[in-house]
């Protein structure tokens, strides 16, 4: 038998344990930190650009193309795609987790090439961008100038020339977006005077092209050469241009008399920006910044170390006065979360040690089960390197939860060896030896029993399958490990630190002299109480009828509960960040949002400065899009310890800024909070997408949008409900009479390209600035292109050669269209987030919006996304995990106890563990999420567990040959000790998640609050109910020669 070759070679067990603690210690320093394991579904996104485009241009001729030859894929879950006014399409596949992201990567790749001859051709020049990315943002940089030296323009050419392509470089990195860009050559031109000179657009832009060029003519004595040759050099024609007085001086035409008209006389040239529609400030001054989003499966903690040792060494080449702050950062939440977790995993190995010195006495008895604990945790560590998984809160909390279970084999060796010895005055080596051979079936049926209830969590699929694996293979390694260390080590242990008892004696009377009046006083209290609890079994066993129904209407209680709970996918965390999305009316300016956003910084820093660090706010993007209309910002909150306040918490200061948000009458604004894992989303709540499944066209879609919104805003479960888009707006439409266009022989293309040149910007080619090349630009000056009438100014220059203005062949009207056209696995869509109200959860929202799009008009169809999609795969896997787990515990019973009956009984008592779980978690308003399913079955462990103590004791009293009732009733009594401490241990192993606060607490307080209502129960409720099942079962199927004949006595 294991522990008695064990016992026999001390020496060798110690070697294992301290092989294990090695093992687990180099683990520990090379394993990865993170907040969460890789939940979020590798994503490729499809980036096109098409200059002057509209969004509904952009989404017939490149998103649509594209996404019509996205088929064939394997683990595809869901594709979205955006298409923008400012001529950008974006298409996002979504794989399912745990796909190779390099293999999707080039899976798409493959099957854009099969678009890319049917798109615009000036996107086949460009190119199209493939990237491997997430959803969110991993980090902010963003450069300010302290001395005001210089201006976001500056700045912004600064990020993108010589900071962009370093960040990109820099591995777990997946895509940088900046906000703003680089330097550009801008050719402004005055209209009127083109006409007067008797010129276009065109000739501007053919006079940059053939001046703006780098030629090289080949060399002086270029091979082959004449013998003898003694020059080699090359010959350089002209290069390309480098400022705006070369470019002003360009010639646009030569007249006859040998006078020059040049770009200064038809317009002006200056150094500025390709785009001016976003602008960024850092609390109060202008900014750059640069969102990074970090690829698919990357270490979250060692990219954004990364990033932040880059920009330190950038740094040194800064410009004086030049400094990069950091606005937005989802790492420190990740460290302090962890670092509390790692303080609750001592609090509980400190509060397991109290409570069994509690119960023993004996410090020499105490320290034996302690000795287990790092030991088996260590030896866990091990176990997770090998399986390539990170330090995170999942595996953490399955550490903490596995203190309290760990010890308890530990406990039962401890406890049996001592109430032997005590009952029998025998030595601690002979009384080890006995006692191993009664428990060690018992011991090895517990840990298969706890392994059978977390195994089925590790085959889940889906991001919440991920979640599920990280707890099953710890805690599973941690159980596994702790009954070799209790069959190994602790025999060991108890051979050299246990002293011999005197029959009849207890061993806390060998505790510490000023100790021992308690310790006996405990006992005395103890052994009254047991013996109260022994009468209450026993007269549960002869009222058999009256219990029965007691247990009928804890089922019922527990199925009545169970239904009413909320469901919910994760709890939400106070992260130490807060998000602002403002929406003004269509056709805002982005000064109209500048203004509303410096609104919304001064309320933010000025009013919440006690809760608030930073503010960085942009004008012209958000997450619903890009447009002049549109402004957010992203708010940095102090440090958790500086916020220990209610009010101070995230959710307080989303609270306060939303009722003040709310009385602007010039935009819409809202503040939200990230969600609980920032990869599957950009907001907490849910993630909605509304779809036109029947073809009934955009206004339909809007219509059914706007009500929806309208029966939300009146619907009590949902808050903070909004359009994550953009609204229609108006649009002036040119129409070009082709036929009298014709007939002056204007051809359609100068027309096309003088407005797209004028209005839009026309990119003609590049030019070297700071020694990098950057692009040239030609429109017309903003004085130019304020109103419809100024189209008017417009000429094209016809066949012959005569100028014709655009008022002969063109006419304009007003109309509206989307500045932003969304689609959702192929359909068009528009995506709309929200909340639920305060004291419901994400599951009744989520029940709410299905409800709402159900009265909506036919053809109009819903699907979720991102965090939502994931939460409705969660529930639909819940019932199937229970039923699982409940089967496998039933059929290791079966095996561990060569027979079908038995587990019945031990099975009988699982809902007396879970009705505790449901009430402290309906008690203190938890829904049933991802961490009350781990809790639940969590309880489910220990329950089968205390009953297995039970059950295995009274088997085998039966089996030596006692009367049925004597046996149960004995097995109860001895080992309701072992029981409690077990109980007590684990509870008190679990309190410190309960009562925890500060960050990360979310989770920690839905997982430990469960667990805590569950040992109540199970503790209680167990030990009486336990023995009257046994009994009942065995009773029932005494019929069975196997079970009724009591086998012969054991040696």
């Amino acid at each position: 038998m294991l522990s008695k070759f064990f016992l026999d070679r001390p020496v060798f067990a110690w070697v294992i344990a301290i092989i294990m603690m090695v093992g687990g210690a180099l683990a520990i320093y090379n394993l990865p930190i993170s907040q969460y394991p890789p939940i979020a579904p590798p994503s490729i996104a499809i980036d096109a650009f098409y200059p002057g485009a509209s969004a509904k241009t952009v989404e017939d001729s490149v998103t649509q193309i594209i996404e019509q030859k996205m088929t064939g894929f394997d683990r595809l879950l869901y594709m979205s795609a955006t298409s923008n006014s400012a001529g950008a399409s974006r298409i996002e596949l979504t794989f399912a987790p745990g796909t190779d992201p390099d293999l999707a990567w080039s899976q798409v790749q493959n099957k854009l090439q099969l678009a890319t001859a049917s798109l615009p051709e000036v996107i086949q020049r460009q190119g199209v961008k493939v990237s491997k990315s997430t959803r969110n943002y991993l980090i902010m940089v963003a450069l300010i100038s302290e001395d005001g030296s210089m201006d976001g323009t500056d700045l912004r050419d600064y990020a993108v020339s010589n900071v962009e392509k370093v960040l990109a470089r820099v591995p777990g990195v997946g895509e940088v977006e900046a906000f703003g860009s680089q330097y550009a050559m801008r050719v402004w031109l005055n209209p009127d005077k083109l006409t007067d000179y008797g010129l276009t657009v065109a000739d501007v832009v053919a006079a940059l092209r053939t001046y703006n060029v780098e030629i090289s003519a080949g060399q002086f004595g270029g091979m082959p050469a004449v013998e003898g040759q003694r020059l080699n050099a090359s010959i350089i024609v002209q290069n390309l241009l480098k400022t705006p007085e070369e470019f002003a001086a360009i010639p646009v035409r030569t007249n006859s008399d040998g006078s020059i008209v040049r770009i200064a006389d038809v317009g002006r040239t200056e150094l500025g920006t390709e785009f001016y529609d976003v602008e960024a400030f850092y609390n109060d001054k202008q900014s750059a910044m640069l969102a990074i989003r970090q690829a698919p499966g990357a270490n979250a903690l060692k990219t954004a170390d990364a990033v932040k040792a880059t920009m330190e060494e950038l740094s040194h080449y800064f410009p004086p006065g030049m400094k990069v702050v950091y606005p937005y950062e989802t790492t420190p939440f990740v460290e302090v979360a962890i670092a509390d977790v790692v303080r609750t995993l001592f609090e509980a190995i400190l509060l397991v040690f109290l409570v069994m010195y509690l119960f023993m006495g004996n410090m020499r008895a105490t320290l034996i089960p302690t000795v287990a604990v790092p030991v088996v945790i260590l030896g866990t560590f091990g176990i997770l390197g090998m399986f390539g998984f990170s330090i995170n809160m999942l595996t953490m909390f399955g550490m903490v939860l596995a203190i309290g279970l760990l010890v308890d084999d530990a406990i039962v060796v401890v406890e049996n060896v001592e109430r032997i010895m005590s009952e029998e005055g025998i030595s601690p080596r002979e009384a080890t030896g006995r006692s191993m051979d009664q428990i060690t079936s018992a011991l090895i049926g517990i840990g298969l029993v706890l392994s059978a209830v977390f195994g089925p969590m590790a085959f889940m699929g889906g991001s919440t399958g991920v979640i599920y694996r990280q707890f099953s293979v710890t805690i599973i390694a941690s159980m596994m490990l702790s009954v070799l260390v209790a069959l190994i080590l602790t025999p060991v242990l108890c051979v050299s630190l246990l002293k011999p008892v005197p029959k009849g004696h207890e061993p806390a009377e060998a505790s510490v002299w000023f100790l021992r009046p308690f310790f006996r006083w405990f006992d005395r209290m103890f052994f009254r109480s047991r013996d109260l609890y022994v009468k209450q079994v026993n007269r549960a066993l002869t009222h058999v009828f009256r219990y029965l129904v007691i247990f009928g209407l804890i089922v019922a209680g527990f199925v009545f509960l169970f239904r009413r709970m909320p469901t919910a996918y994760l709890p939400d965390e106070d992260q130490g960040m807060l998000m602002v999305q403002a929406i003004l009316p269509a056709n805002a300016t982005v000064d109209m949002t500048r203004e509303v956003m410096v609104k919304v910084r001064d309320h933010l820093l000025i009013e919440q400065k006690e809760a608030i660090e930073s503010c960085m706010v942009i004008s012209g993007a958000s997450f619903a899009g890009r447009g002049q209309n549109m402004g957010m910002a992203f708010v940095k909150l102090r440090d958790w310890k500086l916020r220990d306040r209610p009010d101070l918490k995230v959710t307080a200061v989303a609270g306060r800024a939303m009722a003040k948000f709310s009385q602007f009458r010039e935009a819409m604004v809202f503040a939200f909070a990230p969600p609980a894992v920032v990869e599957l989303g950009t907001a907490k709540g849910f993630d909605f997408q509304l779809q036109d499944r029947s073809g009934l066209g955009h206004d339909a879609l809007m219509a059914a949008r706007n009500q929806l919104l309208g029966m939300a805003a009146q619907d009590p479960r949902l808050a903070n409900v909004r359009p994550n888009g953009m609204e229609d707006v108006p649009e002036y439409r040119l129409d070009i009479d082709w036929e009298k266009a014709g007939a002056q022989g204007v051809p359609l293309s100068a027309i096309h390209n003088t407005v797209s040149a004028a209005f839009g910007s026309a990119y003609v080619n590049d030019f070297i600035q700071g020694g990098r090349v950057k692009r040239v630009y030609v429109q017309a000056d903003a004085p130019f292109r304020m109103l419809p009438d100024d189209i008017n100014r417009l000429y094209v220059r016809n066949e012959t050669g005569k100028m014709v203005p655009f008022s002969s062949f063109a006419t304009g009207y007003w109309t509206t269209g989307s500045p932003k056209l969304e689609r959702y696995n192929a359909f068009p869509s528009i995506n709309i987030q929200g909340e639920a109200a305060p004291g419901r959860s994400s599951g009744e929202a989520m029940q709410a919006m299905e409800e709402l799009t159900a009265k909506l008009p036919q053809g109009i169809g819903f699907d979720w996304t991102g965090l939502s999609y994931q939460e409705r795969m969660a529930s639909s896997q819940t019932g199937v995990l229970y039923a699982f787990s409940v089967l496998v515990i039933f059929l290791c019973l079966a095996a561990l106890y060569e027979s079908w009956p038995v587990p019945i009984s031990i099975l009988l008592a699982l809902p007396l563990g879970a009705i505790g779980g449901v009430i402290s978690s309906s008690a203190m308003g938890l829904p049933n999420d991802v961490y009350f399913q781990i809790a639940i079955l969590t309880t489910l462990g220990l329950t089968t567990k205390n009953a297995i103590l039970i059950v295995q004791f009274a088997k085998n009293r039966v089996e030596q040959g006692m009367g049925l009732i004597p046996a149960t009733l004995e097995a109860s009594k001895l080992r309701l000790r072992p029981i409690l401490m077990t109980s007590l241990a684990f509870g008190f192993g679990v309190l410190p998640l309960a009562i925890a606060g500060g960050a990360g607490a979310g989770a920690q307080n839905a997982i430990g609050i469960g667990v805590l209502g569950g040992v109540v129960t199970s503790t209680f409720l167990v030990t009486l109910f336990a023995p009257l099942f046994y009994v009942l079962i065995y009773r029932l199927f005494s019929g069975n020669g196997r079970q009724a004949a009591p086998a012969a006595p054991r040696a």
